[in-house]
């Protein structure tokens, strides 16, 4: 049966390193300074034969104001309410600290079970800090390394009881064993469809996270008006009135000249990363200052990416002549992403929840278009009705000639048109196709990807020398040289 697993400790205990070591994948950032994780990361683990769902946590500290560090515990104690089983990590090396003994007795009374276990506890160094994680009251504490993943099957020893007490009080309570319905037919019903990839993009404090949160209808991200707060990229999903998405929370993305640090470093590249798995991308701009340059760059990355486009502006609330700003900003819009010409241009506001109606219907037309097909025969009576009224050129006298398209791959939509000479093909008669396939067929905003080929390309033989037979060969080395 599966069940759930918060990793909770102090800052720079190692909780990441063991989430990444548990779902088997480097999710989660990792680096030496504390404080790294902020908000909460759910991925799937695996122990063996058990398999569970993790939760990777903030660090506990001791804060209760309405500072970052306050809201990041409780965040985390949010965390510990929900988990069936809360494993416990101190630093074996640096021993138990007072802030250790707080939060054991916090967990005393919020967790029914609780896993004690001291990380880094490999050679000797550890051995004192391990002897003193018995003084907590929470039971023998497991001597783990999840650096090199030692201690990983007396980790197995220690949930396998508690699985199996789990799964009993599951099944007193009449819980369900299988996550399929049945149908009233007696037939069972059929799988989901596979969660939609949306990921938000934007500069740092543009409200990514809050729109998140406003989408999910709870607080499952961390916000405030500190910019950068976020630094992973965290993935949730959600049933968006009947459609499920996974949506990915990014870091901020500042000008690459101004990300000195480490750890930022990673972060934009996490997030970059997300760009890559998501189908639809929503640039989200801040309504006071929109098409900042950075705003253009990530927008641009994002169609080079090859990924449907939404673009929202935030912040549409504190707008007083919305009228005039919005027709300021699609003609912005226009000039400075031609790329995106058509693509969805929506004003939301994150914190009132207004205009994210708009935004599912934006993100889901975006990817509608970007997973059509055109069926061959209708794209090559375009293709002539295009070269009729605009003929391609005639370098040198001799006129390019395009026979025949057919569209290759959706998500996005690629086409390949067989012509001669397609090396002399100009790109303003390139872009003149892909307008018009975006005109024609529908295709609003979406990357357009247009390959042209020659029929020579298509021979096996083109680039391979000729060879003189065996018997010619032969011959010419019998006969005699000719002299003048």
């Amino acid at each position: 049966m599966s069940f759930t697993l918060a990793i909770v400790g102090r800052p720079n205990v190692g909780k990441s390193t063991l989430f990444n070591r548990l779902v088997g994948k480097r999710l989660a950032l990792v680096d030496d300074q504390p404080g790294v994780t902020r908000d909460l990361r759910e991925g799937a683990g695996r122990l063996g034969d058990l398999r569970f769902t993790v939760i990777d946590t903030a660090g506990l500290e001791d804060a209760s104001d309405d500072s970052l560090p306050a809201r990041m515990r409780r965040m985390t104690e949010r965390a510990v309410d929900a988990a069936d089983i809360c494993l416990f990590v101190i630093d074996a090396r640096a021993g138990v600290l007072p802030d250790d003994e707080v939060f054991a007795d916090i967990l005393r009374r919020r967790s029914a079970r609780v896993v004690l276990a001291a990380n880094k506890a490999e050679g000797q160094a550890g051995e004192a800090g391990a002897l003193e994680a018995y003084g907590l009251g929470l039971g023998e504490p497991l001597r783990l390394s999840a650096e090199h993943g030692e201690g990983m099957a007396d980790l197995h020893a220690v949930l396998m009881p508690l699985v199996d007490a789990f799964a009993a009080e599951a099944a007193a309570d009449h819980a369900p064993l299988t996550d399929l319905d049945v149908d009233e037919d007696g037939g069972t019903a059929t799988l989901p469809d596979k969660p939609l990839q949306v990921a938000v993009v934007g500069r740092p404090n543009a409200g990514k996270s809050t729109l998140i949160n406003a989408i999910l209808g709870d607080e499952r991200l961390l916000t405030g008006p500190e910019a950068g707060i976020t630094r992973d990229a965290i993935s949730v999903t959600a049933d968006w009135d009947g459609r499920e998405m996974r949506i990915f929370d990014t870091a901020g993305m500042r000008k690459k000249a101004k990300v000195q640090d480490k750890l930022e470093k990673l972060s934009v590249s996490d997030g970059l990363r997300a760009v890559s798995f998501a189908e639809v991308v929503v640039v989200l701009l801040d309504a006071a200052i929109p098409f900042e340059q950075q705003d253009l760059r990530i927008a641009d990355l994002a169609e080079r990416e090859g990924r449907a486009v939404v673009v929202a502006v935030n912040k549409w609330d504190l707008e007083t002549d919305r009228q005039g700003k919005l027709r300021d900003l699609k003609e912005q819009f226009d000039r400075l992403l031609p790329q995106l010409r058509g693509a969805p241009l929506v004003t939301v506001s994150a914190k009132t929840g207004r205009g994210l109606e708009r935004l599912r219907a934006a993100i889901l037309s975006a990817h509608e278009v970007w997973n059509r097909r055109v069926p061959t025969a209708q794209l090559n009576r375009w293709l002539a009705g295009m070269l009729e009224a605009h003929p391609p050129p005639a370098p040198g006298g001799r006129r390019i000639k395009l026979r025949y398209a057919t569209q290759v791959k959706t998500r996005p939509p690629a086409f390949v048109t067989m012509c001669s000479h397609p090396d002399k093909l100009p790109e303003s008669y390139k872009r003149y196709l892909i307008n018009g396939l975006r005109e024609d067929f529908d295709m609003p905003g979406t990357p357009i990807r247009l390959t042209f080929r020659s029929q020579a390309d298509k021979n096996p033989y083109k680039n391979r020398k000729r060879s003189t037979p065996s018997r010619l060969r032969k011959h010419l080395d019998k006969a005699p040289l000719k002299r003048d």
